[in-house]
């Protein structure tokens, strides 16, 4: 198995492209090393597919390489570039944090949340213009298939319902880049390949990197399906 090459470049907008960029990086999950020394390179269309899926052995190891790819925790040690941004700095994970997505099963059940409360709060963390929240949030519904399922309790929704609830708060704000955590585990055959196919149809317009357990969940909404082994990400 090969890993991938590691190189830095500039201009990825105008290529078309978002790169992530890892030189020998290291985080911790608790006490374990979910990465240690790993040297990647993952360059991903603005528009179109691929998307990516990183096939993971340990619970909690994909949210700790979420979380770090988000900007949201500073790397233990190496270099890493995400959408062009230094995240071992505290500017550079500041500036990452507000073009990306995040969809993730939470750990706690968030009450009275209905689903277009859900991507309507999404989109005011995200800050977006009171004048196009309303706007952006039907549509992602209705691009998700969600707009008959607008007023039901998220508890009281199918999981995969839920799922697509929060790929479309995770997309509401069009980020560059939309991270998925663990969305694809543990569903039914049908389910999975309706999260898949909404995995997808984001995919046209924005990078994808999803993380799970479940290989062949994540073969069918990504065109390639990395490994995370050993603290490394291959192919």
């Amino acid at each position: 198995m090969r890993k991938r090459e590691v190189g830095y470049s500039s201009g990825y907008a105008a290529a078309g492209m978002v790169p992530v960029l890892a030189a020998g990086v290291g985080v911790r999950h608790g006490w374990t090393w979910v990465l240690r020394t790993a040297s990647f390179r993952m360059d991903l269309p603005l528009t179109g597919r691929p998307a990516i899926g990183i096939a993971i052995g340990r619970d909690g190891a994909g949210s700790a390489v979420i979380d770090l790819l988000a900007g949201l925790v500073r790397p233990a040690y190496g270099e890493l570039r995400v959408l062009g941004q230094d995240l071992t700095t505290p500017q550079g994970r500041a500036a990452v944090q507000g073009s990306v997505g995040i969809a993730r099963r939470p750990a706690r059940p968030q009450p009275g949340f209905r689903i277009r409360g859900l991507v309507g709060h999404a989109a005011r963390l995200a800050r977006l213009p009171g004048c196009d929240r309303d706007a952006l949030a039907a549509a992602i519904l209705d691009r998700l298939s969600l707009t008959p399922w607008a007023d039901v309790p998220l508890r009281a929704a199918p999981a995969v319902i839920g799922c697509r609830a929060r790929l479309a708060a995770a997309a509401v704000h069009e980020p560059e880049l939309l991270l998925i955590d663990g969305l694809l585990d543990n569903l039914g055959p049908r389910d999975t390949a309706s999260v898949a196919a909404g995995v997808r149809d984001l995919g046209r317009d924005t990078a994808i990197i999803a993380i799970g357990r479940d290989r062949e969940a994540l073969a069918l909404a990504c065109d390639e399906v990395l490994t995370l082994a050993d603290g490394v990400i291959i192919a």
